[in-house]
């Protein structure tokens, strides 16, 4: 079911689209290289053998790369549609 102007199924294409995007980025991010380091990096506390096997390149404790993980980390969203909503931002 086509909307306004949109012809069948864009917005299935749209949607597909997005989730595309998002697991080419998501894929690009940086994977830990190298050889593990036994103490982490930030608290200097021993990092787990079967972590560092786990992961190789491994430089963060378990804690530590949850906080940042967590961290909130902004982004610019994508306005396929070009709505007159979304640009009045």
């Amino acid at each position: 079911m086509a909307g306004g102007w949109a012809r069948d199924g864009a917005v299935s294409e749209q949607i597909e689209a997005s989730i595309s995007d998002e697991l080419a980025r998501m894929q690009a991010q940086k994977k830990p290289v190298g050889e593990s380091l036994k103490f982490c990096a930030e608290c200097e506390e021993e990092i787990p053998e079967k972590r560092r096997a786990a992961i190789p390149g491994v430089k963060l404790c378990i804690d530590c790369q949850q906080d940042r993980d967590g961290a909130f980390k902004a982004r610019g969203g994508i306005n396929r549609r070009g709505s007159k909503d979304s640009q009045l931002k």
